[in-house]
């Protein structure tokens, strides 16, 4: 299996640094992608890594909700875990800033369905989403005391319930005085 894993991730080499394992790994694919593309490595100040992409085939990268930019990350952070599994680094992939614009059409979408729960005072649905899109609506979500969200389904992709806290809720976690009065025999 050490074969398999060295074809695809390459072999294991740490005296590069986490820059140079990005440039190998990531210059590599490009290569054999035939892609028209440049790149430019920073480090953050929490210590990971932003990757952004730039030339002739950024369209091909930000097109279909940018599923090759995701593949190309997903690609680089498993070659990254496999020859240093001991670091934990994080990188993540950019091109002419589609991830910011991407997150801020999510979460105008969530405004306007926080909008109509509040209205209303019912449950609304998002549509399925995968984890990472996910998360940046329950994160926004969060900080607005009047609404609630919680990830339903099963699987990858799971929809999104926003909904109104009403004035007596605490959160789903009543306190009774007896498992009787829990069960409604008052």
């Amino acid at each position: 299996m050490t074969g398999l894993f060295g074809k695809l991730f390459g072999k294991k080499k740490k005296a590069e640094g986490p820059e140079g394992l990005i440039d190998d790994v990531l210059g590599r694919l490009i290569e054999l992608a035939q892609l028209e593309l440049s790149y430019d490595v920073k480090v953050l100040e929490d210590g990971s890594y932003l990757v952004n992409l730039s030339g002739k085939d950024e369209e091909l990268l930000t097109s279909k909700e940018g599923q090759l930019l995701d593949a190309l990350q997903l690609y680089v952070r498993r070659a990254l875990q496999h020859q240093t599994p001991e670091d934990g680094i994080n990188v993540n992939l950019d091109c002419a800033n589609f991830r910011e614009t991407a997150n801020e059409a999510l979460i105008a979408l969530a405004d306007k369905l926080k909008d109509i729960a509040l209205t209303k005072g019912k449950s609304v649905y998002f549509r399925a989403l995968p984890p990472k899109d996910r998360k940046v609506i329950h994160q926004y979500l969060a900080d607005d005391g009047r609404v609630k969200s919680r990830s339903i389904g099963e699987g990858h992709f799971k929809k999104i319930k926003i909904y109104p806290i009403k004035e007596n809720d605490n959160g789903g976690n009543e306190e009774y005085d007896s498992p009787d009065e829990a069960f409604g025999n008052r």
